[in-house]
């Protein structure tokens, strides 16, 4: 694994100031077309959690979550443009500055703890939901309907917590200067999407003649990139223009061919 070298701790979490391209259009984040690794290497909260001796994990995982916690509270609560700093989260937790750095190396090693929990905690959801459907093909576009459904933020108030905006531009920034800690944070949603298209090329619903594995990019990036550009972007797609996630799903399962 690459080492990690933190930025200063002012990092813009708010808008991006990166490519004008949104979070998911970013080609090398999700993508791979080389095999899974045998043994995924470990996510930053493993090693911030293991900066503890092994008679303490058990605090510092509550240590390490309540951290995750509050940073997730504050980008939730921002407004566009507005950034956090290590001592906001040191206050939110009610802990100290002192325990921050025990676990975590900077800010941005918090933000990526953050962001890979929400993507483990994204591919589990989808796991439940696809599960619901019997064939295999029903299953894979349970997985692209409920992924896009997901991949659009909540709006301050409503419904349970989902990814804010500011961290889907931190999604945006980490894939374009540290691809392989974007991949590494995606892996859970590349051998779950890549596991539903196993299913449905066995049963002979989908081609089995192209890379899973390149296939599970192509598909993730189109996925986030159209959830989020419209919300990103500041804007909604007129509302006749019928449900852009079975729209999405229309194009990827039949293409732009007419069949004649």
């Amino acid at each position: 694994m690459r080492s990690w070298s933190p930025p200063s701790e002012n990092v813009t979490c708010g808008r991006a100031k990166t490519s004008s391209l949104c979070r998911c259009s970013m080609i090398s984040g999700v993508t791979t077309h080389e095999p899974a690794p045998e043994s995924p290497a470990a996510s930053w909260r493993e090693h911030a959690v293991a900066r503890s001796l092994d008679s303490a994990r058990v605090r510092a995982e509550n240590r390490v979550q309540r951290f995750i916690d509050a940073a997730f509270e504050l980008l939730s609560d921002s407004e566009p443009g507005e950034d956090f700093t290590v001592q906001d989260v040191v206050e939110k937790s009610g802990q100290s500055l002192r325990s921050f750095y025990q676990y975590f190396g900077g800010k941005q090693e918090l933000l990526l703890a953050l962001f890979e929990e929400c993507v483990r905690s994204t591919a589990d959801e989808l796991r439940a939901r696809v599960t619901d459907e019997s064939k295999p093909i029903d299953r894979l576009h349970r997985f692209v309907i409920e992924y896009y459904a997901l991949c659009r933020p909540t709006p301050k108030g409503k419904g349970k917590k989902k990814a804010p905006v500011a961290l889907a531009e931190f999604a945006q920034q980490l894939m374009t200067a540290h691809p392989q800690e974007a991949t590494r944070a995606f892996a859970p949603l590349v051998s779950l999407f890549d596991e539903v298209l196993a299913d449905a090329v066995a049963a002979g619903a989908a081609r089995g003649d192209l890379s899973r594995r390149g296939i599970a990019g192509v598909v993730l990036q189109a996925i986030m990139f159209n959830a989020f550009s419209t919300t990103i972007g500041g804007s909604a797609p007129p509302a006749d223009d019928g449900d852009p996630a079975e729209e999405l799903w229309e194009l990827l399962l039949h293409g732009i061919g007419s069949g004649k």
